[in-house]
């Protein structure tokens, strides 16, 4: 079930880079701040207006437990898709797919360090075999490599998505109910993002242009259902029955 949040997931970057393009054609005077920002919001918020749908009289019955990890994974989400985003315009795709996964690393060497044990040679032969698979399919190049402002908030939103993937470990939450707390999640995120674009945004005809083009609407409605909506309830649903370094593995 992984694997399929992963195909939604593999999905969502040529959607969103395409998204970006039309950020540079439509509201050109907008910053990359705000279009990193604005390729995110729109979506939460549709992924939470969907969801409200689906269980019109009951979407608000949430335990205090579910509220609460809900919005640290949203939390956690969404600092490391406003990072990512961003960094995507200033370094290249393959860049960008090769560092993000460093959390295959980090996740590994924090459970080793909060146990205090070893977590076996197959685990950092695993996570090398990824990394260089990630390398390979991406055509990385380590003479491209710089540390720029596009390296650095790739390497930096890795560390977010790590808390993100940590969060739905822990057993104090084992009792949740998965479609709660992804909404929860899409709600976070979507405030999050709303707040930051409204502060952000040159003008209110800014925020309008972008909804009068067929192909950006279509390409935000298909990260709302395919991207947010099928990748995230698959991974709050299944990643539990697993560890975080197994899921930070396939993830991958």
């Amino acid at each position: 079930m992984l694997l399929f949040a992963n195909l939604f997931w593999g999905l969502s970057f040529p959607v969103i880079k395409a998204v970006m393009l039309l950020h540079g054609v439509l509201i050109p005077q907008a910053g990359s701040w705000f279009s990193a920002i604005y390729t995110v919001a729109p979506r939460f918020l549709l992924a939470s207006a969907v969801l409200m749908a689906l269980r019109p009289f009951d979407f608000w019955k949430v335990t205090r437990g579910e509220v609460k990890q809900g919005v640290i994974i949203g939390l956690f989400s969404s600092v490391g898709m406003l990072l990512q985003n961003d960094a995507m315009q200033f370094t290249a795709a393959s860049t960008s797919a090769f560092l993000t996964q460093f959390y295959a690393i980090l996740i590994p060497i924090y459970v080793a360090v909060r146990l205090r044990r070893h977590p076996g040679w197959t685990v950092w032969v695993c996570c090398a075999l990824v990394l260089a698979g990630v390398a390979v399919l991406g055509r990385f190049d380590w003479r491209e490599m710089h540390l720029g402002r596009g390296e650095w908030e790739t390497l930096l939103c890795s560390v977010f998505f790590m808390g993100q993937i940590l969060t739905l470990e822990r057993p104090e939450y084992a009792g949740n109910r998965p479609d709660r707390v992804t909404f929860v999640m899409f709600a976070t995120q979507a405030v999050v993002f709303s707040v930051l674009a409204l502060a952000l945004a040159p003008d209110a005809a800014t925020l309008a242009a972008p909804w009068r083009n067929g192909a950006w609407v279509a390409f935000t409605v298909a990260l709302a259902l395919v991207c947010t909506i099928g990748a995230f309830s698959i991974m709050v649903a299944w990643q539990p029955r697993i560890t975080a370094t197994e899921a930070g593995l396939i993830y991958c």
